[in-house]
């Protein structure tokens, strides 16, 4: 390069004391996570690629071999090196303490469904702590564009959706913890006790479980070394800018992944959609197909999979197979964004008498087995609709078993939880 790479805006906001500065390698890991998770949280930011000693010294005074990137400039002028996502919350101010030593209700995972159970809880003169392991917004927080939530006829980004909802939980009152995740949960005297990751032991009196799902992998060799090297989980929105010229591929044929290729089609010379079935229609909504298909720039492949990821420090390849015809192929491509799903974020529960069915989801209300409620259900009266076999334990959103997978759905079991925990509460605390 013949001068330092030109530094690119890529979040929303307007407010330019906010602004951060990261600088990093194109294929680097570390560089990405820190992009993602600033994306995601709808702080304004400016990212410069270093690929040569010349652009390193220029902006952060070293060379390549000592700058120790990724490098991220805050606005008060402190620097952060090769910082983690954590570290960089941490210096904002967001990593914070427990107010309290017991609240009225633990909600585990800040995306849609639980942060409408944190605004509805807090409305409503409840003790309420929010905790979030990376940042606000779950899954929705990847979207580039849902268009088909209420009230939003233009469409919402799901990030800013988010960021809206929990400064409206936090205008009640809630209390919002991120960094923190569950790693051990044990119930007791009417308490819902949590070993946080950092230590942090965590007392309530209910509990609402809405940790939503993990990524669904490929499967494919390489898939782990290759991951924020050319290969991403979710829309791409923190990568969509830097696409363009470039021919990229998404992997699924749900929501997710059609509002992926609308996004990253309008930065890229080519996407191509590769989709293990054999019609759209049965997976995507018909406004997202129609669209898809009116993009000259993207072309779709059906009954597909991915079989192979080829790259040594960064993608390369992607070798694909058609399931119909056996036919391999293989296509250059930098960038591979996968939206096949998730698997639920339950690990913490096993442990415990909280019933999860073949597949990792939470079991509630009426799904609960008569064997598992025999063994562990103490009470005379039947679960209430979201409680766990576990009284005072309920569970919203994707984590639930037999949930609806919507936007919509996840708002609407996290209201509803609330009206179950004042329930349980009345019953037990009063």
């Amino acid at each position: 390069m013949s001068g330092a790479s030109p530094a690119v805006q890529v979040a929303t906001g307007n407010d330019d004391s906010r602004v951060l500065r990261v600088y990093g390698r194109r294929n680097s890991r570390e560089a990405y996570a820190l992009r993602d998770f600033l994306t995601r949280s709808v702080v304004s930011f400016e990212w410069s690629e270093i690929e040569s000693d010349h652009d390193s010294v220029q902006l952060t005074g070293h060379s390549l071999d000592d700058a120790a990137l990724p490098v991220v400039d805050l606005p008060d002028g402190s620097r952060l090196v090769q910082p983690t996502p954590a570290q960089v919350a941490d210096r904002l101010g967001w990593v914070t303490r427990p107010r309290y030593r017991e609240y009225d209700l633990s909600i585990y995972g800040a995306g849609p469904a639980g942060l409408s159970a944190a605004v509805y809880a807090a409305s409503e003169g409840l003790k309420v702590v929010l905790l979030e392991r990376e940042a606000v917004g779950g899954q929705a927080g990847y979207s580039s564009l849902i268009e088909n939530y209420l009230g939003f006829p233009q469409g919402v980004r799901g990030s800013d959706l988010a960021e809206r909802a929990r400064q409206q939980a936090v205008a009640f009152g809630a209390e919002l913890l991120l960094m923190r995740g569950g790693v051990r949960g044990e119930f007791r005297a009417q308490q819902m006790i949590a070993t946080l990751n950092d230590g942090t032991t965590m007392v309530a009196r209910s509990n609402i479980c809405a940790t939503g799902v993990k990524w669904r992998r490929l499967g494919v060799a390489r898939e782990e070394d290759l991951l924020g090297r050319g290969v991403f989980y979710g829309a791409g929105t923190s990568e969509a800018a830097y696409c363009v010229g470039e021919d990229v591929i998404v992997v699924g044929g749900g929501n997710s992944a059609g509002q992926a290729v609308l996004n990253l089609s309008a930065y890229a010379r080519s996407v191509t959609m590769v989709v293990r079935g054999p019609d759209l229609s049965a997976t995507l909504s018909s406004y997202l197909a129609s669209r898809i298909k009116d993009r000259p720039n993207v072309e779709i492949e059906l009954n597909t999979s991915v079989t192979e990821l080829i790259g040594d420090t960064a993608l390369e390849s992607v070798g694909t197979r058609n399931t119909r015809s056996g036919h391999l192929r293989h296509r250059d491509a930098r960038r591979l964004f996968v939206c096949i799903g998730g698997a639920p974020d339950t690990d913490w529960a096993k442990d415990t008498a909280i019933e999860r069915d073949s597949l990792g989801y939470l079991v509630t209300g009426p799904d609960l087995t008569d064997a598992h409620l025999e063994e562990h259900w103490p009470l005379e009266r039947a679960p209430f609709y979201l409680e766990t076999s576990v009284p005072g334990c309920f569970a919203a959103g994707d984590v639930r078993r037999n949930s609806v997978k919507r936007v919509a759905s996840c708002v609407g079991e996290g209201a509803m939880a609330v009206t179950f925990v004042h329930r349980f509460l009345t019953e037990h605390f009063s």
